[in-house]
């Protein structure tokens, strides 16, 4: 690729703004999620024993499996909402960059 071609591209403020977005939201959501995950480790570690309550009287599915399934589903939300921002708001911006580099 052509090194003014690069600069032009790294000098555009929608390039800036692109990348300022794209990584706000991938830290954002990398710190909720670890958020999520290792308040479910200290939860087994401190307190095993609210875990391992059942969810009623003679039930032998306890609090922790909900709460470890919850870890896994929004693992998948979280990634949901960064494609869905990728393919609406990251994708225009690029396309708009594209344009006005080509010009």
């Amino acid at each position: 690729m052509d090194e003014a071609l690069i600069q032009r591209i790294q000098n555009n403020p929608k390039f800036q703004e692109l990348q300022h977005k794209k990584t706000s939201l991938s830290w954002l959501l990398s710190i909720v999620m670890l958020v999520i995950y290792y308040g479910l480790i200290l939860m087994i570690a401190f307190s095993p024993k609210t875990l391992g309550t059942p969810l009623s009287a003679g039930s032998v599915t306890t609090i922790g499996i909900p709460l470890g399934l919850l870890v896994i589903i929004s693992a998948f939300v979280l990634t949901g909402i960064y494609v869905r921002r990728a393919n609406t708001e990251f994708d225009q911006l690029n396309r708009e960059l594209i344009e006005e580099t080509r010009q």
